[in-house]
């Protein structure tokens, strides 16, 4: 939006149309970076596996992850007895 706006690509009648437009920009973003900081926080708890993974899908969608980085942020989440236990099979 911005090189866009340098670049006389953009242009706006009044500064309300422009703040709107800005706050629609980063309302997206902003979304992203939520739903990045409670994947982070998401743990499994006392939760049986199917509902931690029921929140973990809810959770990622909408966020930047994607194949390994979202692998490892599941293994992480879950409880280290599930985690060694998948291990060993």
């Amino acid at each position: 939006m911005l090189e866009d706006l340098e670049g006389g690509l953009l242009e706006y009648e009044t500064v309300e149309e422009f703040l709107t437009n800005l706050k629609k920009e980063f309302r997206g973003r902003n979304k992203k970076i939520v739903k990045v900081a409670k994947l982070k926080r998401l743990e499994q708890g006392g939760r049986i596996m199917e509902e931690f993974i029921q929140e973990f899908r809810r959770t990622v969608r909408d966020s930047r992850y994607k194949k390994r980085p979202l692998v490892e942020e599941f293994k992480r989440g879950m409880n280290r007895v599930v985690r060694t236990a998948a291990y060993l099979h």
